[in-house]
């Protein structure tokens, strides 16, 4: 049975994989204006709007609904699907797909990818390599489960401030983040936000990036990686690669970049830069 592959907005895919999927939208709102990720906002308009903004947007989960329509469509055009949700522990996005998936029995296989933004991104770039080899949707369910382990998300953010207002870290975590141009490094472990540790300025956050990645046990080049920012310009990014040049040279010929999307962009802010790769580590 051919496979679809189905993931939530939430994943910064690259356009040439967001080609190859369907994706579920979640939803923008600034005051009482609403707008669909990636169809009535495009990344770059959000970040002028957040930027300018006085007031936080907030993001609305997917629906049961918007997974079961793309669900039965899938299913009616001969196809089994496999979903790909951002971590749990941060969206009702993946219980929503649930839900919907119950109407579905066998044919589609629901799979919390315990990250969120490139992490889900690259774990859908897995997904799409097992497809091309043939692998039924349940066997891809399978492997995505027993890789998704390998996962890293790794980021530097401007401030924990965002993630504070958006109830995705304690008020003591934030203020810890927040003085003398502390430079905080998350991950994502387990599906949720783990602060890392925290550099006095850009270069030592990029230092302390480095660090991370080869604690994580450094970088398994034969799978996808993905390497992303927040905000208007991509210029720390570029700091960034610049100065992690060792991790990469010779290993692979282009890096990957792409911006992180609206409703990740409204729980970290601007100014953040991120690496997503699958651990080398046995």
């Amino acid at each position: 049975m051919p496979v679809k592959i189905i993931v939530d907005s939430t994943a910064d895919l690259r356009s040439q994989i967001a080609d190859r999927v369907k994706i579920v939208r979640l939803t923008i709102r600034f005051g009482d204006r609403e707008y669909i990720d990636g169809v009535t906002i495009d990344s770059h308009k959000f970040y002028e709007m957040l930027v300018e903004s006085d007031e936080l947007p907030t993001t609305s989960q997917a629906t049961p609904f918007a997974f079961e329509e793309a669900f039965r469509e899938a299913v009616e055009e001969g196809f089994d699907v496999v979903c790909i949700t951002c971590t749990s522990k941060l969206s009702g996005t993946h219980q929503s797909a649930v839900i919907a998936a119950e109407e579905f029995p066998g044919k589609v296989f629901v799979v919390d990818s315990q990250s969120i933004a490139l992490g889900s991104a690259i774990l859908t770039e897995y997904a799409l390599e097992l497809q091309d080899k043939g692998l039924s949707a349940e066997e891809i369910a399978w492997k995505l489960l027993q890789k998704r382990e390998k996962v890293r998300l790794i980021a530097m953010l401007d401030t924990l401030e965002y993630l504070k207002k958006g109830g995705r870290i304690s008020k003591t975590v934030a203020f810890a983040g927040g003085m003398l141009n502390i430079k905080p490094v998350i991950c994502i472990e387990n599906g949720e936000i783990k602060v890392l540790g925290k550099a006095r300025g850009s270069r030592q956050g990029n230092n302390l990036l480095v660090q991370e990645i080869q604690k994580a046990g450094g970088v398994d080049f034969r799978k996808p990686l993905l390497l992303g920012y927040t905000g208007l310009s991509d210029t720390l990014l570029q700091k960034y690669i610049a100065d992690s040049t060792a991790l990469w040279e010779g290993r692979v010929e282009q890096l990957p970049v792409r911006i992180v999307g609206s409703v990740v962009g409204t729980h970290v802010g601007p100014g953040a830069v991120a690496v997503a790769f699958f651990s080398a580590e046995a």
